[in-house]
């Protein structure tokens, strides 16, 4: 396949990730995005992502502790990778509040096989430079996992009062993905979203820490800020990665937006593609 682009935030919409939207979650992401979002099975993604030659990083989640749900199933996404090799790259989910069994589950990631961990911090209630926490962010490092971060305001319980009891404060960049930056420096660490309201606060992280990456998921281009835009030219044109936050945002739209942002051939290039080969090591 004559690549075009890697998706680094795809979540796995079929009927076995989708047990874990339940509590109203599926109603109030239909009604926040304006649209019903059927299930599709993992080949019809991966047959959609062959051809439009892109490859797509699935992310597994796993918020059970704080809302008593089934995560997406690690092992679920670790098929689908081995499956369908040629387009699906994935990054397992943790409970950060189980303790020890999830220093077992992240060394289990590893052997399936998967190249990172997710983390929503809004979902999971908990801060990420909470000391209870040092241990897993010190065996990702070991390992080579990059741990991904919900960063900035929440699609899931947008305009529902009580948010779903979701809480933003959870999810700013600073000071929590800036403490485990620098108190774990071969950490690499992706943040993702545009993350308002706080993005002025995670543009300075991205300029500072040099481990730390950011996904341009969940926003269409045309909403990008001129401080965004410029930040990514002049201080981390390697560090800015493509996402679409699939199956809510489609690549097509989110690709017809991107071209109107004036970054020249080799930039684009940058973001669709080569910072993600780099970081995934596909080069």
């Amino acid at each position: 396949m004559d690549l075009r682009a890697i998706d680094v935030h795809v979540h796995p919409w079929d009927e076995v990730s989708l047990a874990s939207m339940g509590g109203g979650r599926l109603e109030v992401m239909a009604k926040h995005f304006g649209r019903p979002i059927p299930a599709t099975s993992m080949a019809d993604l991966a047959d959609a992502y062959r051809e439009r030659r892109m490859m797509a990083v699935l992310l597994a989640s796993d918020d059970s502790t704080s809302s008593g749900l089934p995560p997406v199933p690690n092992d679920h996404v670790a098929r689908a990778v081995r499956e369908h090799p040629d387009v699906f790259l994935g990054f397992g989910g943790v409970d950060p509040w189980m303790g020890r069994l999830a220093l077992d589950e992240i060394k289990r990631i590893k052997d399936l096989g998967l190249r990172g961990l997710k983390f929503n911090p809004g979902r999971q209630h908990f801060f990420p430079n909470d000391p209870r926490f040092t241990p897993i962010w010190a065996l990702a490092a070991e390992l080579g996992l990059i741990p991904l971060f919900h960063t900035g305001m929440m699609g899931n319980g947008a305009g529902t009062r009580g948010g779903l009891g979701f809480k933003l404060k959870y999810t700013a960049p600073l000071p929590y993905l800036d403490d485990i930056a620098a108190d774990h420096p071969d950490l690499t660490i992706i943040s993702a979203h545009p993350g308002w309201p706080w993005q002025d606060e995670q543009l300075a992280l991205l300029r500072h820490k040099a481990n730390v990456y950011m996904d341009l998921s969940g926003w269409s281009p045309k909403y990008f800020s001129p401080e965004l835009v410029t930040n990514i030219k002049r201080f981390f044109p390697d560090r800015a990665l493509f996402g679409s936050d699939w199956p809510v945002i489609t690549p097509e739209r989110w690709l017809t937006d991107f071209e109107q942002l004036g970054f020249d051939a080799e930039l684009r290039e940058k973001i669709l593609l080569r910072n993600a080969q780099e970081l995934f090591g596909l080069q």
